[in-house]
């Protein structure tokens, strides 16, 4: 299966998902909504045992294009009550039953980054840079990383990533427990299927049964978080430091930043 955003392929009992909006990958709504429709689509495929989720081009994931008019309009025309429909399919993303390898090289900046955390497994080439970047924005985390990255590298260590901004590469992510394996980036693609090959030998049942004992109850938990995060964004998309932060991230430059 194929569309213009994304490459479906099976080879034997695995599944690649591939993003197809290079170089950067920036992703949108109508991106993710046809991400959770894919994987939802493969949980119900009995062939499919594993799958790899991996993007076309320079960086596996940029977040969501602030440069973008139209992304802008979406998102300014959305109310509180109503919530955000991009959380709301990534929610459908964290519930996916199947196993999930991620093949990260490049950026995963902001939502890209908690893109990056649906998998189970990550497999990173050294170029891999994990950017939590939001106070930079004048912004909140979202796509449920408040919950998702403290479950992974600890709170001490995703507090430093979140309160600074600052990027870490695929061997930090390593060391970290960010990244289950490090390879050089052209071995990236064949490492992650190799993973997945290796679940994907094993008793579908079984795989499927240890799986949702493992992560029970972390769909929910992302949907509780990211309508905090909601929240949060909602308040902060209208003041001056996000505008400023938008500017100064797209110009390369530290924010000048006054509190309201």
């Amino acid at each position: 299966m194929t569309t213009t955003d994304l490459n479906v392929e099976r080879n034997g009992h695995v599944a690649l998902v591939e993003i197809c909006r290079p170089p950067d990958n920036h992703f949108d709504v109508a991106l993710i909504e046809a991400l959770a429709d894919t994987f939802e689509a493969l949980d119900r495929d009995a062939a499919v045992r594993a799958l790899v989720l991996a993007a076309r081009g320079k960086h596996f994931c940029a977040g969501a294009n602030f440069a973008d008019r139209g992304q802008a309009h979406e998102r300014g025309a959305r109310t509180l009550a109503g919530g955000n429909p991009l959380y709301t399919a990534a929610v459908r993303l964290f519930a996916c039953k199947k196993p999930v390898v991620g093949a990260i090289q490049g950026a995963a900046v902001g939502g890209g980054f908690g893109l990056a955390l649906v998998p189970d497994f990550r497999v990173v080439a050294p170029e891999a840079r994990f950017t939590a970047n939001f106070v930079k924005l004048g912004f909140h985390p979202g796509f449920g990383l408040t919950h998702t990255l403290p479950r992974l590298i600890g709170q001490q260590r995703a507090s430093l990533m979140f309160l600074t901004g600052r990027r870490i590469d695929g061997a930090t992510a390593l060391e970290w427990g960010l990244a289950d394996q490090l390879v050089p980036i052209a071995d990236l693609r064949p490492a992650a299927f190799a993973l997945a090959e290796e679940i994907a030998v094993n008793a579908p049942l079984a795989l499927l049964s240890v799986r949702a004992t493992l992560r029970d109850g972390l769909a929910a938990a992302v949907q509780a978080q990211t309508d905090h995060e909601y929240a949060e964004q909602f308040r902060l998309q209208r003041t001056e430091d996000h505008r400023e932060g938008v500017r100064a991230v797209a110009e390369r430059r530290p924010g000048n930043f006054v509190g309201r």
